[in-house]
């Protein structure tokens, strides 16, 4: 990954730093800072078969998780 210089005043970098989190580095902070791509820009990117089959797979999932919230609930009676 390529990286460039660039110029900020001491202020604006005294807020980011005030921001970045010790485990990351400027560019990171700044990238969580200004945020990623937005949801809007993904519309259309998947045909409707496989959105039809990720809802599917969702709600399969959200239906396994009560269960078995039901079960370990059973557990505690």
């Amino acid at each position: 990954m390529s990286t460039k210089p660039v110029r900020l005043e001491e202020d604006v970098y005294n807020r980011i730093e005030a921001h970045k989190r010790d485990d990351e580095t400027f560019s990171e902070a700044i990238e969580r800072l200004i945020g990623g791509p937005s949801l809007r820009d993904l519309g259309g990117i998947l045909d409707s078969d496989t959105v039809e089959t990720m809802r599917e797979n969702v709600e399969a999932a959200e239906d396994d998780d009560a269960e078995e919230v039901e079960a370990v609930a059973e557990r505690f009676e």
